[in-house]
């Protein structure tokens, strides 16, 4: 092993690396030397005086030859979890993303071996690791807004907290992942007060549901009427903006509702649709708001915006079967071209 930084061509030419569990919390990064590759002589003509040339042979485009850059695309970085049934988490985040037109990144904090029944396993990045991904991205690429996910320890949410400040990034939106749809829970207990201490004044807006917000308040919110108030505790805990998503109440509607400070509360009522494909529902009503705001959306449009979007997802795949249980949204039920912005 080297000292260098880990690069991903590097690791795309590794076959196989396998690290115990036991060590896959403290082991350095692997850092793999680069290949040698063997010079090898031309063939032979055969009969030929000179080899046949194609001026396009290589490559297909030239760096040189090509205009200049005058545009950018719209760029949203996921940090969270992964869900290998590819509903929730940063496989929703990225076919949310890319059906808003956007280009998407992904942080990933945590593996999660899940489907469409529940959660059966967790498996944690390291903080060290999930900082070199932050900082691959970041420095490289560049974002336009954050999407944050399933940040399940301390040494995470601070890591998270790091990458903000550091590079100055101005749109968050914050969807404190704990509970999956399923009912497990997917975060420390000890979490809980470091995600609101770190990264609720640092966020743009927060996006838990009902589940999340009582663990937030440490109160059940057991009815409609209870959501104004749970709504404004969310904002004194430090959140600039809090979407306080009501849709495991029952009844024929499903309202949310959108708290600022010094403004009324926004309340958002749509027809329940009925599904029982709603798997990655959270991911992706927040990282649709984090892609419009990366277009430059205010945030009342981009929530707007996003539960427009989800509303349509959820009706687009509500015929659909996908497992044994609760199946994922239509993310690809209306894609848009992608968005490109001025450099």
């Amino acid at each position: 092993m080297t000292g260098n930084s880990p690069r991903q061509h590097d690791l795309d030419r590794v076959g196989r690396v396998f690290l115990s569990q036991a060590l896959m919390g403290t082991a350095p990064l692997f850092h793999p030397e680069p290949p040698i590759i063997p010079e090898r002589s031309p063939p032979p003509l055969r009969g030929r005086k000179e080899p046949c040339r194609r001026r396009d042979n290589w490559p297909m485009t030239s760096v040189a030859a090509a205009a200049p850059a005058s545009h950018r695309y719209a760029r949203v970085l996921s940090i969270a979890g992964s869900d290998s049934g590819g509903g929730a988490g940063i496989q929703a985040d990225l076919k949310t993303f890319a059906a808003l037109g956007c280009y998407g990144m992904t942080a990933i904090t945590a593996l999660t071996a899940q489907n469409t029944m529940g959660v059966t396993g967790i498996h944690g990045v390291p903080p060290e690791f999930l900082k070199a991904q932050l900082s691959a991205v970041i420095e490289d690429i560049g974002v336009d807004a954050v999407k944050i996910g399933m940040l399940h320890a301390p040494e995470i949410v601070r890591v998270v907290a790091w990458a903000i400040d550091t590079y100055r990034i101005e749109r968050v939106v914050l969807d404190p992942v704990m509970v999956a749809t399923s009912g497990d829970r997917l975060i420390a207990e000890e979490t809980v007060s470091v995600l609101v201490h770190e990264l609720f004044p640092r966020a743009t807006v927060v996006t838990p549901n009902l589940d999340e917000a009582a663990l937030l308040l440490g109160r059940p919110i057991d009815g409609i009427d209870a959501l104004d108030a749970a709504a404004a505790d969310l904002l004194a805990l430090g959140a600039p903006a809090a979407l306080l998503k009501g849709g495991h109440l029952p009844g024929p509607e499903v309202v949310d509702l959108l708290a600022r400070p010094g403004q009324p509360l926004l309340r958002l009522a749509a027809n329940r649709i009925d599904s029982h494909n709603v798997h990655g529902t959270g991911c992706t009503l927040s990282s649709g708001i984090a892609a419009h705001l990366a277009i430059g959306l205010p945030l009342t449009e981009a929530v707007e915006g996003a539960r427009a979007y989800v509303l349509k997802a959820i009706a687009a795949g509500a015929s659909v079967r996908t497992g044994r249980g609760h199946g994922p949204l239509n993310h690809g039920h209306a894609p848009v071209a992608a968005r490109l912005l001025p450099l």
